[in-house]
């Protein structure tokens, strides 16, 4: 992280209820942890359209300029309002991609976190399309947060570190360390392994992860089941966790399954995704 102190925190914003959700998770948290949140709108134009040191916007005619302008003025005036109903937090506006405008924004700016509310998706919304939360969770190496519905309330008790334990590499686990610090929340580890799996072998795996990520104190789960977004559905059912920490290995869309995009969309609790190594 960028200091030990301070936790800079991604909100990007279309003005949704759902981003909205992200924020009074963030400003909950920040009642203990020390969080600088900001605000991103990005103006989804093509890469024609710049703006200049000037505020003087350019583009090759192919979209009208008085058009930008009005949706670059009614932007700006939604990010004044936030800041004045939120005075500590800070405000930006880009133009370009969503996806990879956010990505990029926050590694030039060397965030700790980006956080995202999102609707979730299914069917062929979400084989097809998918969710700029999926997108950002499968390319960010910043971990990402997302969540599904207000959370406002939420006290990190349990943290659940999903994860297949065979691959016990050095992670990049600071954000959920310095959680945990913070909150002195209770770390768990769960695997969702097949009727053939020997669990104590995987309990074995846990702890050269545990040694080789200096976790000192943790709790051990072994669960039997189809695939891991079932596993901890009926994981969850009797182990009440606040949130889930789970890797991605960046590969996702219509060939590729991603278990950890799967869970973004489908599961109601907070998840922290991060770029497995």
């Amino acid at each position: 992280m960028e200091n030990n102190n301070k936790i800079k925190v991604l909100i990007p914003t279309d003005f949704s209820i759902e981003a909205e959700y992200a924020f009074l998770m963030v400003n909950n948290l920040s009642k203990k942890a020390n969080m600088e949140v900001t605000f991103l709108h990005i103006l989804n134009v093509p890469d024609t359209v710049t703006l200049g040191l000037d505020n003087t916007i350019s583009t090759c005619g192919e979209i009208d300029v008085n058009f930008v302008e009005v949706q670059r003025s009614m932007a700006l005036s939604k990010l004044a309002e936030l800041k004045e109903k939120n005075p500590s937090v800070k405000t930006d506006l880009i133009f370009g991609h969503t996806t990879t405008g956010i990505i990029r924004y926050a590694e030039e700016n060397n965030f700790d976190l980006i956080a995202l509310g999102t609707k979730g998706t299914s069917g062929l919304a979400e084989r097809f399309i998918g969710s700029n939360a999926q997108l950002i969770a499968r390319k960010s190496d910043i971990p990402v947060l997302t969540l599904m519905c207000d959370r406002s309330g939420l006290e990190l008790k349990d943290i659940l570190l999903v994860h297949n334990f065979e691959e016990n590499e050095l992670q990049n686990l600071k954000l959920m360390k310095r959680i945990i610090d913070i909150f002195d929340t209770k770390l768990h580890f769960l695997q969702i392994a097949s009727k053939s799996d020997d669990e104590n072998q995987i309990k074995e795996n846990m702890a050269v992860f545990a040694q080789k990520n200096d976790l000192v104190s943790y709790e051990t789960h072994v669960i039997h089941d189809h695939n891991i977004e079932d596993g901890i559905n009926h994981f969850m059912e009797s182990h009440d966790m606040d949130i889930i920490c789970i890797g991605t290995h960046g590969k996702g869309g219509i060939f590729h399954k991603s278990a950890t995009e799967t869970l973004i969309n489908h599961l109601y609790k907070p998840i922290i995704s991060y770029k497995i190594k």
